[in-house]
């Protein structure tokens, strides 16, 4: 094995551990994404048929579909809260506490309407 100077090992180790920027699209990406399974996920719901309710081997198609909008919807929701507050920054923790709450709930009326 070869020995490497301390300096020479920190460096290599500063430049492997450096902070990697994700791709400026990335967030737009994930946006899209949810939305997407959040949209897919209402339609599925939406063609369930109630009378269906009555066998439980059908009832699987519905809970996934209900699990999958819901952590979408959620993970829509708090991107897109994130990103507002990234814009406007504030030290105070009742500050950010109030606006994430209601640009959740402003999310979430958008996220209805749709």
């Amino acid at each position: 094995m070869s020995e490497m100077a301390p300096d020479s090992f920190e460096t290599t180790l500063r430049r492997a551990l450096a902070p990697v920027e994700p791709p400026a699209e990335l967030a737009q990406r994930l946006e899209d994404t949810l939305q997407e399974l959040t949209l897919m996920a209402a339609d599925e719901l939406e063609a369930w048929e109630l009378g269906a309710m009555r066998d439980p081997r059908n009832w699987m198609r519905p809970v996934v579909a209900a699990g999958v909008g819901a952590t979408a919807g959620t993970a829509l929701v708090l991107l897109r809260v994130r990103a507002v507050h990234r814009r406007r920054r504030s030290r105070d923790p009742l500050d950010v506490a109030g606006r994430a709450l209601g640009g959740m709930t402003g999310q979430v009326r958008r996220l209805r309407r749709r």
